[in-house]
């Protein structure tokens, strides 16, 4: 099955399940539905950043400081959360990640998602997936943010950092 086939949940303003469609269908159409967020850290705490390889359906090429993806149709998000960081890390018995926190992420006319926000340790030798990372390292904090003015970044990446420094900041 491609990655358009997959069937995931179509949610409403409250996060509520309204339908079940084909991925591909959900993107073209701008539907509502689910995502997670992972930011891994390794042991000596620096974040595992990647680019996305050129044949991703959204936005391929762009680099990221989260792996996650969506969640599938009745799936749970810390199942996703999960599923998608052992998946794009290529490592197995990645301790649960973290929730932290939900919001809902608006893309305009590309539609919006609810996106859950997650952080994990991983301290297993990582082996992304070489169909969705073209190039990945751990960079110190210091360095994700002398990049984010010189890398273009996946936008709702972004908007999950900037919400998580925030939360953070709250405690």
């Amino acid at each position: 099955m491609s990655a358009a086939d997959e069937i995931l949940d179509v949610v409403d303003e409250n996060d509520r399940v309204v339908g079940r469609f084909p991925r591909g269908q959900v993107y073209a159409e701008g539907l509502r539905h689910r995502c997670v967020f992972v930011r891994a850290r390794d042991a000596e705490g620096r974040v595992f950043v990647h680019r996305r390889t050129a044949t991703k359906l959204v936005f391929p090429s762009l680099y990221d400081m989260f792996v996650g993806g969506v969640v599938g149709a009745g799936e749970a998000y810390d199942d996703a959360a999960l599923r998608e960081a052992e998946e794009e890390l290529g490592v197995s018995g990645l301790p649960r990640p973290e929730f932290r926190f939900k919001f809902l992420y608006d893309a305009g006319a590309a539609g919006s998602w609810w996106s859950a926000v997650y952080e994990v340790r991983c301290d297993l030798p990582v082996r992304p997936q070489v169909e969705e990372v073209a190039w990945h390292g751990f960079l110190a904090e210091e360095e994700v943010e002398r990049r984010l003015s010189v890398w273009e970044w996946v936008p709702d990446g972004l908007a999950a950092y900037e919400r998580l420094k925030a939360h953070r900041a709250t405690g």
